[in-house]
């Protein structure tokens, strides 16, 4: 265990944070491996939009995540919205926000978003420089201090708002063989007879001395 994670049982118990929201962030600093400050603001952003929603524990929920850093984790411990099971999409907006609703057969259905609001970061200077990204804010200096400030802001620095989120239902699809890597893959994504994989999207050379498929 590193010195700040030794940290974190009695910053939680000195801002009184609830036994199930500790649980909540225990689980979710052994996924992350370490307690990140986004994955620790992502989990009073989780609790609150469940709270907003009127949601039960362990009711199916899905999930939008506008930023691939740490928010998604709480997401995934707290409720299992997953990539997997397709109650998680994130779209790499870069901006610190998630959005909460239930199942529904309609285009649209209620949720709730909810955000970092820079409106209400000036009574936490530590938690305004790191979330600017200040050149001048030394993380690994005020790792502790930072800490200890997000425990002590809790959900005063998030702003909510109800939305309409677009539902997006299965679709049916077909495959169709790469005519470059020969592997199957859905034929929407194939272009011109190539996979985005043999194309834009790759990101690996093979190895020529590895055994080659017959």
């Amino acid at each position: 265990m590193s010195k700040i994670e030794s940290e974190i049982q009695p910053l939680m118990d000195s801002h009184a944070i609830s036994p199930r929201l500790q649980d909540y962030f225990k689980r979710c600093i052994e996924f992350h491996t370490y307690p990140a400050p986004g994955l620790l603001i992502g989990v009073f952003m989780v609790d609150y939009a469940v709270e907003l929603l009127g949601a039960v524990p362990g009711e199916k929920l899905y999930s939008v995540c506008e930023t691939q850093k740490c928010a998604p984790d709480p997401l995934q411990v707290i409720l299992h919205c997953t990539s997997g099971n397709h109650r998680l999409r994130i779209i790499p907006m870069g901006r610190f926000a998630l959005t909460l609703n239930r199942p529904s057969t309609e285009p649209f259905t209620d949720g709730f978003r909810i955000f970092i609001d820079p409106g209400k970061l000036e009574k936490y200077p530590l938690i305004k420089a790191w979330f600017s990204n200040d050149p001048a804010f030394n993380q690994r200096a005020k790792a502790v201090p930072l800490i200890d400030e997000i425990f002590r802001a809790g959900r005063d620095i998030l702003s909510p708002e109800k939305v309409r989120v677009k539902v997006t239902p299965k679709q049916k699809w077909q495959s169709g063989t790469c005519r470059v890597c020969g592997e199957l893959v859905p034929s929407d994504l194939l272009d011109k007879g190539v996979c985005i994989g043999c194309g834009p999207n790759a990101y690996y050379q093979k190895d020529l001395s590895s055994p080659q498929r017959q």
